[in-house]
């Protein structure tokens, strides 16, 4: 709990005794988040803001045996400067060192993290189109990357780290350093690193994920059925042998990492060809540091054929448009309502964060791994048998509180497996039933 009204010598007190958890932190990422192997290469991809943090990742990258750090630098102003002044085309291709450097490490078995942090609104006002091409080319011309991260070849992990434009517009209307501080706070909170021990405590959030994935690999839905209040009713497909996932993930050498720190999700890629209906957002989408907020998306037979936005309906369609696969659905994911992002009642304006505060669907590329021997086909195979295939993945949060999501099996049965926002067999769930029938 954080006094009424925190001063700027608080939160420097405040960040003097943060320390020692930032560096446990940092231990987090890199011995569960990417697990570094003894003379791995390992490639930090974060905003320069954060440097101190970084050297710390580095640090205790080197302490867990990393044979090499490579970093990466990022920078909102500098990355507006570009988009302001350089003419569109430009960003439709990567340049030839950038895909060597990103290929080459890729290929070379280096791990990847991601240090997240960015201001919310770093780019508002900029031609979404250019940082969506930017995107786009990055993801279908560097190609051994893409493939690494897509099929779990290289560890990966996206973390996040406070910048102060980010921290102002979570907590608006303090000092810098409080804000900055708070962010900070919060951060360590849900990530579970807070505590002496975050590896223990991360190891028993893990083991928390089995009883859902039991559950729903057990029914192997044909169907799930989506209902809200705010008009959502949309009918998802899945494929025949479609696996659901979460917590950590595997590489295909049997490799434990964690993508992401934090998690709270389940999820699964379903066959996007078997899409229908309307879907409402319930928390803004902020995507290449442009808001998108209360927006719709209307399916048929799997592609979006009709959609809209009070707020970023240029940043949307600009999605939408990155190719075929950005109109279908590539994950869906289930999280519960009283989960600790969602209890904090932080708005993040971080998909990160966001994302694990609500059920969610995304936009665009599926995951291998979420179909039975996916890891071991190829892209256009795995589009055959209804993943999507697309060179966007863009997460929208769709859990309102009153979310009711039905599974409906081969043969009809229809379970219920949220009401009102939960699980059905959480306490205090209606009827607080273990997947039973209506």
């Amino acid at each position: 709990m954080f006094k009424a009204e925190l001063t700027v010598e608080d939160a420097r007190a405040g960040m003097l005794k943060l320390q020692p958890k930032i560096e446990r932190y940092a231990d987090l990422i890199v011995r569960k988040g990417v697990n570094v192997e003894a003379g791995q290469e390992v490639v930090i991809q974060a905003p320069v803001e954060v440097a101190p943090f970084v050297r710390t990742l580095v640090a205790r990258a080197y302490a867990a045996g990393a044979g090499h750090v490579t970093v990466i630098w990022s920078d909102d102003e500098i990355a507006r400067l570009t988009y302001e002044n350089v003419e569109a085309s430009w960003f439709e291709t990567v340049p030839s060192w950038q895909r060597e450097q990103l290929d080459s490490l890729a290929e070379g078995g280096a791990c990847f993290i991601f240090v997240e942090g960015a201001d919310p609104e770093a780019l508002k006002g900029i031609d979404p189109a250019k940082p969506a091409a930017a995107s786009k080319a990055r993801n279908t011309q560097c190609k051994a990357y893409r493939r690494g991260m897509d099929f779990n070849i290289n560890p990966w992990c996206i973390a996040g780290a406070p910048v102060v434009a980010w921290a102002r517009r979570v907590y608006p209307g303090v000092e810098d350093e409080v804000a900055v501080y708070r962010l900070w706070c919060a951060i360590l909170s849900v990530a579970r690193a807070d505590g002496d021990d975050p590896e223990s405590a991360w190891e028993l959030h893990d083991a928390t994920f089995e009883k859902n994935l039991r559950l729903l690999n057990d029914r192997h839905f044909d169907r799930l059925h989506y209902t809200s209040a705010n008009g959502t009713d949309l009918w998802v497909g899945m494929t025949d042998r479609h696996v659901w996932e979460g917590g950590s993930s595997v590489t295909p050498e049997g490799r434990e990492f964690s993508p992401n720190i934090p998690t709270e999700e389940v999820f699964t890629s379903p066959d996007c060809d078997r899409v229908d209906g309307i879907v409402y957002s319930a928390l803004p989408l902020v995507r290449h540091g442009n808001k998108i907020d209360r927006f719709w998306l209307r399916f048929e037979s799997g592609s979006v054929v009709e959609f809209d936005a009070e707020v970023g309906r240029d940043t949307l369609e600009s999605i939408l448009e990155t190719d075929e696969g950005a109109r279908r659905l590539g994950e869906v994911a289930l999280i519960s309502k009283n989960t600790p992002i969602r209890e904090t009642g932080i708005l993040f304006y971080d998909t990160l964060y966001d994302e694990n505060a609500s059920c969610h669907l995304a936009l665009g590329s599926a995951f291998p791994e979420c179909y039975e021997g996916g890891c071991d086909l190829s892209a256009e195979e795995l589009r055959r048998r209804g993943l999507n295939k697309s060179a966007a993945h863009v997460d929208f949060m769709i859990g309102a509180d009153d979310l009711d999501i039905t599974g409906i099996t081969v043969d009809g049965e229809e379970v219920p497996i949220f009401v009102n926002g939960q699980w059905t067999w959480e306490e205090g769930a209606p009827g607080n039933r273990l997947f039973g029938r209506r």
